[in-house]
């Protein structure tokens, strides 16, 4: 049995979940600040997995975003949610809250 393996798998299972919460309360991010605060969560996360994830959900309509130029290089392109996005994210709270008792209560009996 591959411990790390497992882990990894978990943590991706939420990763979409823990993007669309981070851009609902900074309201809109650059990719390297949702980075960021993944990895101040311990959640670790490489640009190659999350630039694809943004991508995924943007064409899913969850996510827009909008260019601003960078005095220190190239544009940069800032994600927020769409109002779509906004009803999916409560749909996860909702559905990330039973799934959280019910794993407390299976874990901790």
């Amino acid at each position: 049995m591959n411990l790390e393996n497992t882990q990894a798998q978990m943590r991706k299972g939420i990763l979409e979940y823990c993007i669309l919460s981070i851009l609902s309360k900074k309201k809109e991010a650059y990719p390297s600040e949702i980075l960021e605060t993944l990895k101040d969560s311990k959640l670790i996360v490489v640009e190659g997995t999350l630039y694809p994830l943004l991508t995924r959900l943007k064409n899913m309509e969850l996510l827009t975003y909008r260019w601003e130029e960078s005095t220190s290089g190239p544009p940069r392109k800032y994600f927020s949610l769409t109002t779509l996005g906004k009803a999916f994210l409560t749909e996860l709270d909702s559905t990330w809250n039973e799934l959280r008792g019910a794993v407390n209560q299976i874990t901790q009996s």
